[in-house]
Formats: structure tokens, sequence, C-alpha cells
């Protein structure tokens, strides 16, 4: 697997921070990832924080203009790329109160491997569950776990292989900071 790279799928290093979306472009809205949570950026606005401690379960990505459009789940092309370029959706599950949340991001102007969003979004519900989703907030400990699940073959994906790439990323990536 390649060891240098500073993407994985939507997820991408910019300036030195870790965030879902592209940062890059003005007027984009993306989610960065702090060491206090998930902050939303949007055009003309102070965005939103989503503290790690109000998420509960169900973080998955969708893709398309709409976050209602559920149904774009999992729009790829023969070729394993993710085929919709409206942008994407963090769901999430949050407590006090419990209500289900998104996240709206803007891709890049590259495309999307399936199997780098798909290992993302394995990535997240792994972290979701096992209550460590502080580590995102880590950008190193981020840098490592994406080093390890990017490449590899953009092929037909299984919850196994899914499931394997995530462990080896964890273990690779180390237990992180305090």
């Amino acid at each position: 697997m390649t060891v240098n790279r500073a993407d994985l799928g939507p997820l991408e290093l910019t300036d030195g921070r870790w965030g879902i979306g592209d940062a890059t472009r003005p007027g984009t809205h993306w989610v960065e990832l702090r060491p206090d949570g998930l902050h939303q950026h949007e055009p003309d606005a102070e965005g939103q924080l989503v503290p790690w401690s109000r998420v509960m379960t169900g973080i998955r990505i969708t893709w398309g203009k709409h976050a209602r459009n559920t149904a774009s789940r999992g729009k790829y092309t023969l070729k394993g790329m993710v085929a919709d370029r409206d942008g994407g959706w963090l769901h999430l599950t949050l407590r006090d109160p419990y209500e289900d949340h998104q996240l709206r991001f803007d891709q890049h102007a590259r495309p999307y491997r399936a199997v780098d969003a798909l290992r993302l979004e394995a990535l997240l519900r792994r972290l979701t569950e096992e209550g460590r989703l502080r580590l995102l907030g880590d950008p190193e400990w981020v840098g490592r776990a994406a080093a390890s699940l990017a490449g590899g073959k953009n092929r037909w994906v299984t919850d196994g292989s899914l499931e394997q790439a995530v462990a080896e990323a964890l273990a690779a990536a180390g237990p992180g900071s305090p």
C-alpha cells in the first residue's frame, strides 16, 4: 500500500489540517477534523462544531446535492469511481439531544476512487462503534491511518475486506495521543 498519500477519497490534508471535502476552493462546504470535534465550514458563515462526545452511531457517507438523497449512497461507476459530482454528506446520530444530523462537503476536482470512499466510511464507523472518534482530532494519527488505507487495488470490496483494511490501518496508526 502507498504510504505517502495525503488523501483518502474526500479526506484530505490541507495546510496541516485534515478535512472531508474541498477546503482549497473559496465558497465551499467542508468538514474539518479538530481535536474538539467535527467543524462544518460553510460559505459566508461561522460554521458549526459537533463535539466528538455527541456523536453516537450511524456515521455514513452519501453522495448528491441534497442530504435526503440517501439512494445515492452507492453510486459508483463501472471503473470503480464515485459517480456523483454534486458533493456529499456525512450522516451522524447525535446525543444530548438525540437527533439525526448531516454535515455537507463539496467534492474536490479530482475524482474519488470508490474503494477509498468506502474505506473512509468503514474507518469512521469503526471509530464510532469503539468510542474512539477523538483520534480523528490528531493530525499525525489521521495521516498514518489514511496512508495505510490509501492505495491498493480499486476493485469490488466486501464488508470483510473493509473490516480487515481498517483493522490493519488502526494497527499501523498506533494508539494515538492521549
